[in-house]
């Protein structure tokens, strides 16, 4: 995915906005990049790798080099931003969150009416900053041309625009993302996450509705364009992707996931599927609040039969190759002897993608001396890949170990029964959790509904994007 931070000051923000962007390191792995304005340097841009590095130790020598009191920085999963573009509406630079997919038709359209140039990646792909520069510099305003570029893609886009007398910040039209405003005595900033700016001493000042529009200077926050209160925002966010002290529209993540896992345990109590185990656990990171909610709930003690190694490799999926991933994710997994040998274990994990790595975890534990592990996954079986914000690396859904399974027992046909195999009641959703048991050698296995990951997160299923689990975004 990613996450930008920005900040207009009466002062130099620059260090500003490198702890702010670097607050954005979990949201993604490959390229960080900063952009800053001021009268004397004009445009200063930095972009670094950070595929082995976090985003600080890359950018430390651009922070005593830049000056500015306008800045913007991100934190890519893909393209290196922000982009400079220079057109009619004058210069400026452009980071991004979201996915184009229909990019490449885009581009096309743009070749062919306007004869467009476009900053590409070694590997031919167009930058997608660089495709929504080119879209909103078809039109004779800013506004204009967010909302021209916003209704043409077929995805989601969020955005930071850096001008020389401000940034506009524009939300995606479903709200999928967010987007928050920062406010202190000498300016004001704008963050994906909220806990980014608090340690800079700003306050929430509010968060932008969807397709909101705005500006910030260090005087002041104008709305360049109404937003709606319709929304779709990533239940996501909630259940794997947010950091622990993220708050999304009012809900933290932390909280919701504590009362995931609460939820959790009282389903299984009400339909005496609670096993008979000595411990609950969370397969770290993002498992944990979900099991200790679990574990507060059932009386089953809680307690961690693994530690994960991160100081070398903070995220398990940050090397490029698969089979690195998978090597680098067994690595981290470091055992306690005394909490997993002869030891009935009950794991919570936020969510089961392909089940490749769950399956070594498991095998990984049997090998110490488990006797026993269950599992429970904290949202509903993925059923589709994200076509708005591709948090899944899959290629294809049937990638997806619900999918695969579905698919062998009834072909295309089975795409018919999802809602039905997604449900542990039904005939079909006793079937797929039994075979997925067998495959990764689990003794018991649920997944949480989705009436109960809406429950968990607190607001209407209406104002919520649930694509990825019942195709409906």
């Amino acid at each position: 995915m990613g996450g930008f931070f920005g900040a207009a000051s009466r002062n130099d923000c620059i260090s500003d906005v490198f702890f702010g962007t670097d607050y954005h390191s979990h949201l993604g792995t490959r390229r960080g990049g900063m952009t800053a304005y001021s009268e004397e340097l004009g445009f200063q841009r930095s972009i670094h790798r950070i595929e082995n590095s976090p985003f600080r130790t890359k950018f430390e020598d651009d922070v005593v080099n830049m000056k500015g009191k306008l800045c913007i920085g991100c934190i890519s999963d893909s393209d290196p931003q922000p982009i400079l573009v220079r057109s009619k509406l004058g210069l400026y630079a452009v980071c991004t969150v979201g996915i184009i997919n229909n990019a490449e038709q885009l581009q096309d359209e743009l070749l062919d009416c306007c004869g467009e140039s476009f900053e590409a990646m070694s590997s031919g792909k167009v930058n997608s900053s660089s495709l929504a520069g080119a879209l909103i510099a078809q039109k004779p305003s800013f506004v204009e041309g967010i909302r021209y570029a916003q209704e043409k893609i077929d995805g989601t886009m969020s955005l930071l625009i850096l001008t020389k007398d401000g940034i506009i910040a524009a939300r995606d039209e479903n709200g999928r993302l967010p987007i928050v405003i920062g406010r202190r005595e000498d300016g004001y900033c704008l963050s994906f996450e909220s806990f980014a700016f608090q340690k800079l001493g700003y306050e929430t000042y509010r968060e932008l509705l969807p397709a909101e529009i705005v500006k910030i200077t260090a005087d002041g926050c104008e709305v360049l364009a109404e937003g709606k209160e319709d929304m779709k925002i990533c239940s996501f966010l909630w259940t794997y992707y947010g950091y622990p002290n993220s708050v999304y529209e009012g809900v933290t993540v932390e909280t919701m996931r504590t009362r995931n896992g609460e939820i959790m345990a009282e389903s299984d109590m009400k339909n005496g599927k609670l096993p008979d185990v000595d411990y609950v656990c969370g397969v770290p990171d993002s498992g944990i609040p979900h099991a200790i909610g679990y574990a507060n709930r059932s009386g089953i003690p809680f307690a961690r039969p693994f530690i994960k190694y991160t100081p070398t490799w903070p995220r398990s999926f940050m090397p490029q190759n698969q089979s690195m991933r998978n090597q680098v994710a067994k690595m981290k997994l470091i055992p306690v002897h005394e909490l997993i040998e002869g030891k009935k274990l009950l794991f919570v994990d936020d969510s089961i993608v392909r089940g490749t790595q769950l399956r070594e975890t498991v095998e990984f534990l049997y090998a110490n001396g488990a006797k026993e592990v269950h599992m429970r996954s904290a949202c509903p079986p993925i059923m589709y890949g994200c076509k708005y914000l591709n948090f899944s690396r899959s290629t294809s859904e049937l990638e997806l170990i619900a999918r695969k399974i579905i698919d062998e027992f009834e072909g295309a046909e089975g795409v018919k029964y999802l809602e039905e195999y997604s449900d542990s009641n039904t005939v079909r959703g006793k079937r797929l959790r039994d075979e997925i048991c067998s495959r990764l050698k689990l003794t018991s296995l649920e997944f949480q509904s989705l009436e109960g990951t809406t429950k968990a997160i607190g607001l209407p299923q209406c104002k919520l994007c649930s694509y990825c689990w019942n195709g409906k975004g």
